[in-house]
């Protein structure tokens, strides 16, 4: 069971999705995990499992272990284009196996994935950049797209603020639209609503909780930054396509590179080992970010945060900041439609 609605929140969206309110938990590999996905679920939001490059012996515990939490809907996240082709086509094959509904994919836009998983009879969410790959994930038949501003966290697709792009693509698309990047409250998520999308998706908020799979540090650093300690670089760019910005909290890693934080060739970075996961060694410049299970130098990983930081001021459960925003937002809702009326009524006296 799940709590009760918050009826004013509720869009198209949600009966879509299966979800209360139109709350995302992002994808965020490594972090969104089956505990913080079943906690965004029970809470009444929609959690996606993040599972890019992962091996399919993994998906298939975290499928099962979430559906053994929850009954509540959830997608998959999966990158097509910064996955090796044969780990992908085993992923999907294993998603479509466990009878996965929905799929979230990012990043470029892949016809073939996105048409395999529909021919399926699965949802696909497509997490887009820009107006050019918001049409082509329409044209691909994606059914929702959620578009990434410049102010998120973790991989940066576009340059653009997530409010201005929501804006252009609900303006020349058909799809709902969920707006991203930087949405930590129910400001944000009042904001997104009243411009007419159809829901929001959080990363940063939701990392620092209890649930998610983060490292302390990492959500210790975070719940201290403000915005403006974060930036955007392609440093950390190891098992991703060459240019491929993100967004993190400053660290050595960042100060070292000064003004230069874009512009890095993943085949002259060096290869050397900082950190691991058991066996598995961290690359100084990956993708990878500090888990639970990471031990070594965490303060050279990349530490994933948007510019809403400064708004995250505590690790809690992850219910409690999924409420808290939803309940912020029906009071901002409220009180724009009360003053609506009172101006409605004032304009209707002689």
């Amino acid at each position: 069971m799940t709590e009760p609605a918050f009826p004013l929140l509720r869009t198209a969206l949600c009966d879509v999705l299966g979800c209360d309110v139109p709350i995302l938990l992002a994808g965020m590999g490594g972090v969104s995990r089956w505990e913080l996905a079943a906690a965004v679920g029970r809470a009444g939001g929609y959690p996606m499992l993040g599972m890019v490059r992962e091996p399919t012996s993994l998906i298939e515990a975290e499928v099962q272990a979430l559906r053994a939490a929850t009954d509540r809907p959830f997608a998959v996240n999966l990158i097509p284009s910064a996955t090796d082709p044969g780990l992908l086509d085993s992923q999907i094959s294993c998603c479509l196996d466990l009878g996965v509904g929905a799929f979230t994919f990012f990043w470029d836009v892949v016809p073939e994935a996105v048409a395999r998983v529909r021919a399926a009879g699965c949802l696909v969410l497509h997490q887009v950049g820009t107006l050019q790959a918001a049409r082509a994930a329409e044209a691909a038949g994606a059914d929702v797209l959620i578009a990434q501003g410049i102010e998120a966290g973790g991989h940066v697709h576009g340059r653009m603020g997530a409010f201005a792009l929501a804006a252009d693509i609900l303006a020349q698309t058909r799809l709902p639209v969920v707006v991203s990047g930087g949405i930590v409250d129910g400001r944000g998520l009042a904001a997104a609503l009243a411009m007419g999308a159809a829901g929001v998706q959080c990363g940063t908020a939701f990392l620092a909780t209890d649930e998610s799979f983060a490292h302390y540090d990492h959500k210790r650093r975070l719940v201290a930054a403000s915005g403006a300690d974060t930036v955007l670089t392609d440093v950390f760019v190891l098992n991703w396509p060459r240019g491929a910005a993100v967004r993190v909290l400053r660290n050595s890693v960042t100060e070292a590179l000064g003004e230069q934080l874009l512009g890095h060739d993943p085949e002259t970075l060096p290869r050397e080992a900082i950190a691991w996961d058991g066996d598995a060694p961290r690359l100084r410049f990956s993708t990878d970010s500090p888990l639970r299970s990471t031990t070594g130098d965490l303060e050279a990983m990349a530490l994933y945060a948007g510019q809403g930081a400064g708004r995250v001021t505590g690790v809690v459960p992850a219910r409690d900041r999924l409420r808290g925003m939803a309940q912020q937002a029906t009071d901002l809702l409220a009180r724009f439609q009360t003053g609506a009326r009172m101006e409605g009524a004032g304009h209707g006296r002689p």
